[in-house]
């Protein structure tokens, strides 16, 4: 198992529950007159999605013996903190500069599931 990915899936998935219910309650009038709801809403989701697979990621990793495997958490977890973070920032903020960045976490995400079934394919 590796501990680090397993750790950043769980911080994630702690991290999706408190943000939500933040952006929900306490955040939800900002986010209403931005016009943000819906990109917040995004920014959990995939967060949420990516912390089980992390957490899948860091048990799979003893199982199957491929560096893709924690190069694909790794590639998650980049992919997490700048496509969910620049989305959070931006529906706070209302800065729009920032959907210039969100592609390039969305790219790390995607980059990570590539890798993931490059490291699955690669088992015997």
């Amino acid at each position: 198992m590796n501990k680090s990915i397993l750790i950043a899936g769980s911080v994630f998935g702690l991290l999706t529950v408190v943000v939500g219910a933040f952006g929900a309650h306490a955040l939800h009038v900002t986010l209403l007159e931005n016009g943000r709801i819906d990109t917040f809403e995004t920014a959990v989701k995939y967060q949420g999605i990516h912390a089980l697979a992390l957490l899948i990621i860091g048990v799979l990793s003893e199982k199957v013996d491929s560096s893709k495997i924690i190069y694909a958490g790794y590639s998650m977890v980049i992919g997490v903190l700048i496509f969910s973070g620049s989305l959070y920032i931006l529906s706070i903020t209302n800065m729009t500069f920032l959907g210039a960045i969100t592609p390039i976490g969305g790219l790390f995400m995607i980059a990570g599931w590539v890798l993931l079934i490059l490291g699955i394919l690669k088992t015997k």
